[in-house]
């Protein structure tokens, strides 16, 4: 039995669609945010996790919370308007649809937690447990992201 050979994958980028992600500037821009997000949320887990363990350090776990909040709102706004200078489109566009799907979960639970918080409907431990599902998800949004950015890497090595 022989297989048959692999389809080409389509490519992430037409020529055009990575000359434009190339030149404008909200490349640049998602680039410092992307890391600085993860930055945040990584201090932001271990506080929430310490408070979670120890019953201390609410405040600060819900600081923390309020800026990796921020920065998601921020990203997401300026990735947008990067999708519609690269595809034409704000968001939704095909070669990144299930990332933006996606990246719609991670914030209605970013936004529940915030509910939450400003509601003071839900205890500061359920708001603490809001926030492990929104950071679960959020993870699993950031590895859609950096799979499209080693795929995009492959494709250029492969122009090249």
């Amino acid at each position: 039995m022989q297989l048959s050979p692999q389809a080409p994958r389509k490519r992430l980028y037409t020529e055009a669609e990575r000359a434009r992600r190339d030149a404008t500037p909200w490349t640049l821009v998602q680039a410092i945010l992307a890391p600085a997000q993860f930055l945040a949320f990584a201090v932001s887990l271990a506080l929430v996790l310490y408070f979670l363990v120890t019953g201390e350090g609410y405040t600060a776990a819900t600081i923390s919370i309020l800026v990796k909040t921020a920065l998601l709102y921020l990203i997401m706004v300026t990735g947008a308007i990067w999708e519609k200078t690269v595809f034409g489109q704000y968001l939704f566009a095909p070669a990144f649809f299930w990332e933006d799907v996606f990246s719609f979960a991670v914030i209605a639970l970013h936004t529940a937690y915030l509910w939450a918080l400003f509601s003071g409907s839900v205890s500061p431990a359920g708001q603490m447990v809001i926030v492990l599902a929104a950071y679960a998800t959020y993870v699993i949004n950031a590895g859609q992201f950096l799979w499209k950015l080693r795929l995009a890497r492959l494709d250029l090595e492969a122009v090249q």
